[in-house]
């Protein structure tokens, strides 16, 4: 299932639902978590969205919690990319794309405040903490914009009002 957005008279914005070789997108996929062998635990299980203006811009994956919540797991945009919007389309996309099987989105990220800001920017709400998530869960320390990550902070969506 394809979305297209026309941007302008030329480009158009085109957001794909990836069901095979997901793993051709491990470049964009490690810029939000750095480590494959988690990445690997979700990316068979998960749908992987692709966003494409002209080119690849961004990707995500979605998996199921339980039958009433499903849980981003991974959105990364490359770099240069950043700050034009595209993150925040394919949240705007999965959420309304998953509203009619499920009641709330949940995302977990590291306590990074420009990173929390974006998500609740895009309607999530803090909802709880896995205390010690990445010193306990990854190979060697993490770092997102210079914060060292510790917990887990998760946000919640409500996606049926």
């Amino acid at each position: 299932m394809d979305l297209l957005w026309k941007t302008t008279d030329k480009a158009v914005i085109r957001i794909e639902r990836v069901t095979e070789n997901k793993k051709q997108f491990l470049d964009l996929l490690l810029l939000a978590d750095e480590q494959e062998d988690m990445i690997d635990k979700y990316l068979s299980s998960g749908d992987l969205f692709a966003l494409y203006d002209d080119d690849l811009k961004s990707i995500c994956v979605v998996v199921p919690v339980n039958d009433d919540v499903c849980e981003l797991k991974n959105i990364a945009t490359y770099e240069q990319y950043r700050g034009k919007g595209y993150g925040r389309r394919l949240i705007n996309y999965i959420s309304d794309f998953y509203k009619k099987d499920y009641k709330a989105m949940l995302v977990g990220t590291g306590e990074v405040p420009a990173i929390l800001l974006f998500y609740e920017g895009c309607g999530f709400k803090k909802s709880h903490r896995i205390e010690n998530f990445f010193t306990n869960n990854y190979d060697r320390p993490i770092f997102e914009r210079d914060i060292q990550l510790v917990d887990m902070i998760y946000l919640r969506k409500e996606l049926k009002i």
